[in-house]
């Protein structure tokens, strides 16, 4: 993982599917790992934080042995992708509360609005190097 960022998702999200394939294609410093909530590896991390990754319905970010979740993940990750995108980082200001309200309201309803999937998305075998089973 050579000090990568991983990227906890839902695997079987829509949504989250598609932002993690937005952030691999705007990743041009390749530094992030992704692996879904249902996997192994987040059965075997999670859980030294507290949480049991078949309760979560969050994008996680686990950076240099901080997990940020939520809206604070999602902030982080467009910081750590640059360019534009960092200037969402901004949002930061407004309090974790707030922010987590809104990110709570869509990650309820991301399977009615965004639909699911039957099993996690594969990754091509171009991509399965950035991810961890």
């Amino acid at each position: 993982m050579q000090n990568k960022a991983v990227i906890f998702f839902d695997g079987v999200c829509n949504l989250c599917n598609t932002a993690v394939q937005f952030v691999i294609k705007h990743d041009g410093k390749n530094q992030f790992n992704y692996t879904a909530l249902q996997g192994e590896y987040a059965k075997s991390v999670l859980p030294q934080f507290g949480l049991a990754p078949d309760q979560l319905k969050s994008i996680l970010l686990f950076d240099q042995g901080k997990l940020y979740t939520k809206s604070s993940a999602v902030l982080r990750i467009a910081k750590k992708l640059g360019g534009g995108w960092s200037l969402l980082y901004g949002f930061i200001i407004i309090p974790k509360v707030i922010r987590d309200w809104f990110y709570d309201i869509i990650a309820k309803n991301r399977y009615k609005w965004w639909g699911k999937q039957a099993s996690c998305w594969v990754p091509t075998a171009l991509l399965k190097s950035k991810f961890i089973d």
